[in-house]
């Protein structure tokens, strides 16, 4: 079964082009060709072998390859135990971002998988949904993301036994970054980062000092204070207002941790500011 789709006219970023699943007869092959878009075989049962470039893989059960736009490949089912996949394409100005986020690109194409219960409800709904017609196009958009989503997430689950690239480090510490600018203003702990970031919290700590040069703690210091120097301009907010628009529940706290970055107490900082 193989469902093509039409056209993008308004999810220039990340748009589906075709999906379908396929038991294969033993020895059945395709290529070598090229394709236009990405395309992504998730094996459900059985084996076989994909080639690109110069590798060869053996693939089974829980695994997947990764078919990158005008590369040629060849891929065949075992002759005995012939697999079962089902396969998504796409394209959009996004894909190869979200897959690099994944780790996957055509120097490292193969994948793992856990079929639990996410991944089943996701690709069952992908290739469900030509019997619900009304609204398909927003639906399988939808279903692209969150199926790239979980591949990010089988990836951060496999870090400890597979070497990281230096493109995926920089990835890492930008959701450090990200994580810290949106998320200032609210009580959270190194853990919570490297809860949401998918990694190891020494790990984290390690990586993002050897980037930045600094701790994550001293960073969050150093952002939040910089936020409140930017507050005190605003003469309607009390140091009180400043102090918890900034993640500080307690204003003496505060007053200390920002006497300590900034030399002096914030009311004088303030005083010094509106008279310049």
């Amino acid at each position: 079964m193989i469902e093509y789709l039409p056209k993008p006219t308004h999810h220039r970023d990340l748009h589906l082009n075709q999906y379908g699943m396929e038991q294969c007869v033993p020895g059945h092959y395709f290529g070598p060709a090229v394709r236009d878009h990405y395309l992504i075989h998730f094996v459900l049962s059985g084996s076989g072998m994909f080639e690109t470039g110069r590798q060869t893989y053996r693939l089974s059960q829980g695994q997947g390859f990764l078919i990158c736009p005008h590369t040629v490949t060849y891929y065949q089912a075992d002759s005995i135990h012939p697999w079962k996949y089902c396969w998504i394409g796409f394209s959009g100005l996004q894909a190869e971002i979200f897959l690099k986020q994944a780790g996957l690109h055509s120097g490292a194409p193969i994948f793992a998988f856990e079929m639990n219960e996410q991944w089943d409800t996701c690709l069952s709904a992908i290739m469900e949904s030509k019997q619900t017609p009304r609204g398909r196009d927003l639906r399988l958009t939808g279903l692209l993301y969150l199926m790239l989503s979980l591949l990010v997430q089988s990836s951060a689950a496999t870090d400890n036994t597979e070497p990281v690239t230096n493109d995926r480090k920089q990835f890492y510490v930008n959701q450090v970054l990200d994580f810290i600018e949106m998320n200032y203003s609210n009580r959270f702990s190194v853990s919570d980062v490297a809860d949401f970031v998918g990694l190891n919290r020494s790990y984290l700590c390690s990586l993002f000092k050897d980037h930045v040069h600094s701790s994550i703690q001293s960073y969050l210091v150093q952002y939040r204070i910089q936020k409140a120097c930017e507050l005190m301009k605003q003469r309607e907010l009390s140091i009180g207002d400043i102090s918890r628009s900034v993640g500080y529940e307690d204003p003496l706290l505060f007053s200390k941790m920002f006497r300590k970055a900034m030399g002096v107490p914030p009311k004088q900082y303030r005083t010094g500011l509106l008279m310049e």
